[in-house]
Parts: C-alpha cells; structure tokens; sequence
C-alpha cells in the first residue's frame, strides 16, 4: 500500500486560526446587562483620560483599538488559550477556516504550558514537506520572539499571500532549526479511503470540516459493496473541527441511541449529552483506530465513543487533550468573543482536556521510520485485525 496517506504524523500544520478544529462552535447575542457592583470602573475611564491627557501623540489613540486591547486583557486574565477576543478581521479569517480553506503555511499552534507549539499537520502542506512536526516549539516567526504573543498574532504573522516567505524558528529536542517556508493555498482535506491487502477497509478522516459528511456519504456505498469486513479508521494529526460532523460520522458505527459524547460542566454536573441518532448504514466491521499527539477534539470525541461501544482497539500515542467547548457570542461592532463553557466527556466519563485519549497499544514513530517511508503504527493495528 502506497504510504502517502499515513506518512509521519509529527509533520507540521497551521489551521488558520488554532483550533478552529474540534470545537462546538455555537453562536450566541452578547446581552447587555448591568456591570457587577463589586467591579469599580472608574479605574479604566480613569486611565483612559489621563492617557488622552499625558500621551505624547493624543490624535494617535484609537478608542475602538483601546476598547477591543481591553477585552483582550480581561479574556487574558482569565488563562484560558481558548477563550478570546475576534476584532472583525480575525472573525472573518475563522469562518475562512471553518470552510477549509485559507492561505499560509499548513500547520495547527496551540499553546501549552506556556509555549507556542505545533498541534497536527495537514498533508501536502509547505509546513508538511519542510518537516515539521507535532510537539515542535516555535521559538519566533520572522526574528520576532513569540514569548507573551498570542495565538491570534502568531497565526496571523503566519498566514498570508500564497508565493511568500515566512522564516520559523523550531525548538525541538533542546535544539534550535530554522525553516523558511513559502506560503500556499491551503486546501484542508476531510476523508479518503482504500481497500487494502486481507479485505481491510484502510478510512483516513484528516479534519472535520463542514463538508466532511458529503465526501463521506460519497463514500459509503464504495466500503459497504467492497469485500472489506475489517476496518482501520486512521484519525492521526486529526485537529477536529466541527463537532455536528463527528456526530453525524459516529452514526455511521453506532446504534440508536448510543452516547456519542458528554459536556460537563466545572462542578462536575453533566450538561447535555450526545446520541446517535441511527443510520441506514451501520458499519459492524472489525474495528482499530489510529491516533497521536496531533489527534484533538472532535477526533477525541469519536475515537473515545468508538472504543466505550464497538470494543475497538486504539493504537498510536496519547491524543492531544482538547476537550473543551467554545461558543461564540457575537457582539455589537461585528467582533466575537470566543468563550471556555463546559468540558468533553467520553461515554465512559473520562475527561478529554488535558490528559487526551490514551491507546491500547503505544507504538511511536521516529524519524528513521518517515525517513524510511516506514508505519510501525498501522503495521499494528493490520497485526491485530490479521490476529483474530
């Protein structure tokens, strides 16, 4: 089998804005409601006047870029990467990514402990042929530190227009590597597929982007008339994306009424929880996922259900942990606040953030196995479909 499809999964990708993957994106009016009494606000307008009264260039301050600098700094407060302030602009560049296609360097940030770091790739990215990887530290982007930047700012020095240069500096095992990469149309795939050798359908599902359930539906009717009574549902460096497109994929391997997944809320309390719905086709293959480092969310949510109601058995490395859920609340000048309120569950109630999904069997990649075109990983999950 031709490996294109499952090349290492630790190379590079940026997703337009970090994690339009994998969240449930819902969207909600601001309500304009009285302050909280304990807040005392003449602070700000305090400040406020006394910098339109000292500042050396007054005409040069921008009361709605002081504003949205201001919610900025209240979302910062909160220590939440998730949880931030869109101005118009960058609203725009998420639904862009929502849709699967923007204009950049092909590669998923987020920032963990701190550090600005490479989440999962996208295949066939510059970021992807640079060899870049899952886990790698972006120390600067065009000589600027990234340290106290934002995810918005990094992002957005990132992407631009197709054809130009952007020059990254990656830590990577306590060493420093530069990269210069040539910005390009990025085009986010969804789904794919192929028989394999022993009637093994191989399934590769690399982002769930709106369109996902489409293409997949597509495919269907191909699997169920192929002689394929075992499967391989690879989700490797799959960031997530839309939680609607996970649900609708899950009823393709669940039965009516099956938990899908959970939101917890902070106290613990379960605030809504997912079924499967039925579908006309259920696939009762013989089951075995594939996940890393680079698998967020949505890819989370689906691999967790997979194993708690099929039994299947998940190979790889431990997923990345995303598994909180944002709404978006949209306010008055057209900007958006991206706002933290609950948290995934898998069926069985183990908690997505922060500890990511871990496999039944741990089988790593290294560099000689990309080098040498070489999967260790699918190697043992056709091993263990072969085995019964």
């Amino acid at each position: 089998m031709q490996k294109k499809i499952t090349k290492f999964v630790l190379i590079l990708a940026v997703l337009g804005l970090i994690f339009a993957s994998g969240y449930y994106i819902g969207y909600e009016e601001a309500k304009i409601t009285q302050p909280d009494e304990e807040i005392d606000f003449s602070l700000f307008w305090e400040a406020y006047n006394r910098l339109n009264q000292t500042y050396v260039n007054p005409d040069e301050i921008d009361g709605e870029r002081v504003v949205h600098g201001a919610i900025k700094g209240m979302l910062n407060s909160l220590e939440d990467p998730h949880t931030r302030f869109y101005n118009r602009e960058e609203s725009r560049k998420f639904l862009e990514d929502v849709s699967g296609y923007y204009e950049g360097v092909g590669m998923e940030v987020g920032i963990r402990d701190g550090n600005l770091q490479v989440i999962s790739p996208i295949e066939g990215t510059p970021a992807s042929r640079a060899g870049l990887r899952a886990g790698d530290l972006i120390l600067e982007i065009d000589g600027e530190s990234t340290i106290d930047m934002t995810l918005e700012e990094a992002v957005n020095l990132m992407r631009g227009e197709e054809g130009t240069l952007v020059t990254l500096v990656i830590g990577r095992n306590r060493e420093t590597h530069e990269f210069e990469l040539e910005r390009a149309e990025i085009q986010i795939p969804s789904v794919d597929w192929e028989l394999m050798e022993n009637d093994i359908a191989y399934l590769k599902i690399h982002y769930f982007h709106h369109d996902l359930i489409n293409e997949f539906n597509e495919m269907v009717p191909e699997i169920t008339a192929s002689p394929a009574n075992k499967m391989i549902l690879d989700m490797r460096n799959n960031p997530g994306g839309a939680l609607d497109s996970a649900l609708e994929v899950a009823e393709f391997f669940l039965e009516r009424g099956d938990v899908i997944v959970k939101s917890q809320e902070a106290d613990g309390e379960i605030k809504e929880t997912y079924k499967a719905g039925g579908s006309s086709v259920t696939f009762d293959h013989e089951l075995v996922i594939l996940i890393n480092e680079g698998s967020a969310s949505a890819s989370e949510i689906l691999a967790g259900a997979l194993r708690y109601h099929r039994d299947a058995k998940i190979v790889g490395q431990t997923s990345f942990g995303k598994g909180s859920i944002q709404t978006m609340v949209n306010l008055s000048d057209m900007s958006n606040l991206k706002v933290t309120i609950s948290n995934w569950v898998t069926p069985g109630d183990v908690l997505i953030t922060d500890k990511g999904i871990v496999p039944d069997y741990e089988v790593e990649l290294s560099m000689e196995d990309f080098e040498e075109d070489r999967d260790p990983q699918l190697d043992k999950a056709i091993e263990l479909l072969l085995s019964n």
